[in-house]
């Protein structure tokens, strides 16, 4: 039942709870392609739920498919026990883009618990117990994946954590000393989200494979921001890192993925080898379970996700496209670096206070944007990747209008 907005307001702030002390608070009613719509007004979406709504908002096959499997049946039973036929077309179609070490998924409910399970199947699989992260990477924010923050800020108040997580920085190989026989695994993000869009320098990620080859430690992407279009190819480590066959970089042992996996549903997977997910089988048997990953509610949409990703010319479009708003704004005097992977941009206004000022102007322009937890100079632009020149140009004009009545 439809509520008065002002009522609705009231009961959101008094029942539902919220993370910091000054939420939004938008009453969004509608989303269709690029925006979001208000009883009052109409929002770009410069965010995309945080680089979940890749395909856009209201896609029709989205909602069709969602529809039909419900009609069919929801909840079942998962754990990889019964056969269900969204599950099973999505795995096979996703990993028809994979490389052939990369053959078997195991579903989960969102990037944090897939990054979870990533961690326990390598130290089952190696028998090893030190994790190794980069600093300032974001991985989730359950105890095991907070773990792996470097930000003690974050993590102080909710120790104790998971022991022996140690650090390398990006994009510097000499700390891939800290690498060796005792490492599980090392997880890191190609393109470094959270961080402020930081991108691999050459030669880095292939350093990293080559160490962790060597040690006889587990490579773990999350490209739980980056993964479906993102940055131009379906996933980050096609595109940054040496060829190494096919139109794929550095290969990992374990990809991690959510977000924009589910089409805009919650849902999240690892994909590795049949061999190494074949670990959860016994001693013991079970190793991870989850009631509800890879629901296949979840699942249909997953699925009609990914044909449109495969099927549209979005993908091809994306460098144009970042190349299009890095163009518009790079020019502005209070705009002193910009940092693009495709369509996961860092706008950095190299002060803080002028990053967090800028949100709350863009909200007055009708444009949604957001921050980033490690680069608080920087504002982020994650559009989904349908948008049009047209829908760019209307954003980077609000953008542009937002910087002038920044006060310095």
């Amino acid at each position: 039942m439809e509520q008065e907005p002002t009522i609705l307001r009231e009961l959101f702030f008094k029942h539902v709870a919220q993370t910091s002390s000054k939420p939004l608070g938008l009453n969004i009613v509608r989303a269709e392609g690029v925006f979001l719509y208000s009883p009052e007004r109409r929002y770009l979406d410069f965010i995309s739920g945080v680089s979940v709504s890749n395909v856009g908002h209201g896609r029709r096959e989205v909602i069709d498919a969602v529809k039909e499997q419900m009609e069919n049946y929801a909840h079942l039973m998962v754990y990889g026990e019964m056969i269900e036929s969204p599950q099973v077309l999505h795995a096979k179609l996703l990993t028809s883009i994979l490389p052939d070490s990369l053959q078997s998924v195991y579903y989960v409910n969102s990037g944090s618990e897939a990054n979870e399970a990533a961690m326990k199947l390598a130290k089952r699989a190696t028998g090893r117990r030190e994790i190794i992260a980069c600093k300032n990477a974001y991985h989730g924010s359950t105890q095991g994946s907070m773990s792996l923050m470097s930000a003690e800020e974050f993590k102080n108040a909710f120790r104790p954590l998971l022991p022996m997580v140690n650090y390398i920085e990006f994009n510097n190989v000499k700390s891939l000393d800290a690498i060796t026989e005792s490492t599980a695994a090392v997880i890191i993000e190609p393109v470094q989200g959270e961080g402020g869009v930081q991108i691999p320098q050459p030669g880095f990620l292939e350093a990293l494979r080559a160490k962790c080859t060597v040690k006889g430690a587990l490579l773990i992407y999350d490209e739980v921001q980056t993964g479906f279009g993102r940055t131009g190819k379906m996933f980050a480590f096609q595109k940054y890192g040496a060829a190494s066959g096919g139109n794929c970089g550095v290969i990992p042992d374990i990809l991690v993925l959510a977000k924009a996996l589910g089409g805009g549903l919650p849902l999240g997977a690892l994909v590795a080898s049949n061999e190494l997910m074949s670990v959860w089988q016994d001693n013991p048997p079970l190793g991870h379970i989850t009631t509800f990953g890879g629901h296949p509610v979840c699942c249909a949409a997953a699925l009609a996700s990914l044909k449109l990703l495969l099927t549209q010319p979005w993908l091809q479009d994306v460098d144009k496209k970042s190349a299009r708003i890095v163009q518009a704004l790079g020019s502005h005097p209070l705009v002193k670096e910009i940092r693009a992977a495709g369509l996961l941009i860092a706008v950095d206004l190299g002060s803080a206070d002028l990053a967090k000022q800028i949100l709350y102007l863009l909200l007055d322009e009708g444009v949604l944007t957001d921050w980033f937890l490690f680069q608080p100079t920087s504002f982020r632009i994650a559009p989904p990747l349908c948008i049009t020149d047209d829908e760019i140009d209307m954003g980077v004009a609000a953008i542009i209008k937002a910087l002038n009545k920044l006060e310095i």
